[in-house]
């Protein structure tokens, strides 16, 4: 293989979420969302039980014994690649919008102390055909005629490494001119937003529900030459901030959430509107798709990515 160097020195990021055994479940689809490639669960509110069935002996170790069987802990492993602070955002998002008390730890130390860390392993990447992501930290860059997008991501989801946030960047290359108007919803750090105003489009709303997205999108924003009315940041839960109609209307959130804002879509979409969606994962597919199929919704095209799926949609004719 002679890759086994390469790998052991490029660390992976443990990822540690603790929550009550109750909400393991649901934590552990949550897991699942932000690293389609397997978790691991410890739980041990059954451990006694577990042993009787399988051994039918009553002897556990001491050391099994003394662990707390009211919580379970979801380990999740980043690769070097990924910003395992996006992660960390994504899932705190998640848990707290299923009310799931949890405590989240990154490598050996809490989230805060990564903030810098990783941007050693974050680096310009050209997207698709014209755009060119790059960290404000990193300073000699060739963009080799490429449009650049400058980004400090800070906490918010979205530094463009994320499989589904580059379908989302490669697909809108697609979709928009100098007439497009862009609602991007679930926005994180504005990045689908700033792209579509780089690749030409007229304006851009973005909303998020969490108030250090929305200062982050302002911020990148601005940093790229947008400021209102050309980029407008709502704080809201999806649309109930948004008013008026929109020829591009990107959502990149969770497969539930999407469900939920396809019930409210249509009012905000021109008639010959293009709605894109992104961070859907491959298992909920089918929902998804019957979800569009009963707001009266036809899929253009699908993507894939890593396991993720972007899809393109119109209003049915």
């Amino acid at each position: 293989m002679g890759m086994t160097n390469a790998v052991s020195e490029d660390k992976w990021t443990e990822i540690k979420i603790t929550v009550a055994t109750k909400d393991i479940e649901t934590a552990g689809n949550i897991a699942n969302m932000v690293v389609p490639y397997g978790i691991y669960i410890e739980d041990y509110s059954a451990l006694e039980a577990e042993t009787m069935e399988i051994a039918h002996i009553d002897l556990i170790e001491e050391s099994l014994l003394k662990k707390d069987r009211t919580k379970g802990i979801i380990h999740i492993y980043v690769n070097p690649h990924e910003n395992p602070l996006e992660a960390t955002s994504f899932l705190k998002e998640r848990l707290e919008s299923e009310g799931i008390e949890h405590t989240i730890e990154v490598g050996d130390c809490l989230t805060e102390d990564w903030q810098n860390n990783w941007k050693q392993y974050y680096h310009a990447m050209p997207i698709g055909n014209k755009l060119l992501i790059r960290p404000l930290w990193e300073n000699d860059v060739d963009a080799g005629g490429r449009t650049v997008l400058n980004i400090e991501p800070g906490l918010a989801f979205g530094t463009g490494s994320h499989p589904t946030t580059k379908l989302c960047l490669e697909t809108l290359e697609n979709y928009v001119n100098n007439a497009t108007t862009v609602l991007d919803i679930g926005c994180g750090s504005g990045i689908l937003s700033i792209a579509c105003l780089l690749l030409g489009a007229k304006s851009a709303v973005g909303v998020d529900i969490d108030s250090l997205a929305v200062k982050t999108a302002v911020s990148n924003a601005k940093e790229n030459g947008f400021e209102k009315p050309v980029f407008t940041a709502l704080q809201g839960n999806l649309s109930d901030k948004v008013s008026g109609k929109f020829n591009l209307v990107v959502a990149n959130i969770v497969a539930d959430v999407i469900m939920q804002f396809n019930t409210q879509v249509g009012q905000f979409l021109t008639d010959d509107g293009v709605y894109i969606t992104g961070g859907i994962i491959e298992n909920r597919e089918a929902e998804v798709l019957t979800s569009f199929a009963q707001n009266g919704f036809e899929v253009i095209t699908r993507a894939e990515n890593n396991g993720w799926l972007v899809f393109v949609v119109k209003k049915a004719s």
